[in-house]
């Protein structure tokens, strides 16, 4: 280890001792978000996240402690292998209550201009901040596909290092990149026909809009419930565990 990488992570221990997360709210959010594995990695990044991320409440909202340790700890749990680099420069998170509209316009073919409100529960974008908002972070299962707010803006922030939101994470060669677009199109193929099918999957429907929403929700599967995604896509599953190598 480089004196630069042994410096790194003298400060990183540093900073994660100084934000400890006391033990009672470790256990009430691990109670709340049952899917969070008690690992001790786990729980120093979301320390280390904690100390160097911020949160800004916006629409009244008071962000408590309980509420930002929700959101880091669902944020680590996809770089747990990877590391908080993975999420790029962003460093804000806005906190909104509950569903937020945000002005969308678009010109068609024919020059006309189309303007909107589309209803967002968060949004990743370049460089940031992140907005979530809490209602959506707080919602829990109902029994249809996975939702997981935070695990899906988050991986957008992963997909977004190569410079766009694509469906492909930076990868370290041009053959890993092919491999990952082949595997994931394919997986993204299988689903559009669930879908089209009216058969039931873990993964949530918004994933036939573009291959890098796909990509978000079938982290959000793989995560939050790892063993319907694997009986139902073993091979998209097994794409997911081996780039992010859970612990």
């Amino acid at each position: 280890m480089s004196w630069l990488a042994r410096w790194r992570a003298w400060r990183e221990q540093r900073l994660i001792d100084r934000h400890p997360i006391p033990e009672a709210l470790w256990q009430a959010t691990l109670a709340r978000y049952p899917f969070l594995p008690d690992a001790p990695r786990l729980r120093a990044m979301t320390s280390l996240f904690l100390a160097t991320r911020e949160f800004h409440g916006a629409g009244g909202l008071v962000v408590t402690d309980a509420m930002a340790v929700a959101v880091a700890a669902q944020a680590c749990l996809p770089v747990m292998h990877l590391g908080l680099g993975a999420y790029g420069p962003t460093r804000g998170i806005v906190m909104h209550p509950g569903e937020v509209l945000a002005p969308r316009e678009d010109v068609d073919e024919h020059g006309v201009v189309h303007q909107w409100e589309e209803p967002l529960a968060g949004e990743a974008m370049p460089g940031g901040p992140l907005m979530l908002t809490w209602d959506a972070v707080d919602w829990q299962d109902d029994g249809g596909p996975v939702f997981n707010v935070v695990i899906h803006e988050f991986v957008h922030l992963i997909d977004l290092g190569n410079g766009e939101s694509d469906g492909l994470p930076p990868l370290p060669s041009a053959e890993a990149s092919r491999a990952w677009l082949e595997g994931l199109t394919a997986a993204w193929d299988r689903f559009a026909d669930r879908v089209a099918h009216r058969e039931p999957s873990c993964i949530d429907d918004y994933g036939t809009e573009a291959l890098d929403e796909f990509f978000a929700v079938a982290a959000e599967a793989f995560f939050v419930d790892p063993e319907a995604l694997r009986a139902e896509d073993p091979a998209l599953h097994q794409q997911l565990a081996d780039y992010f190598q859970p612990a």
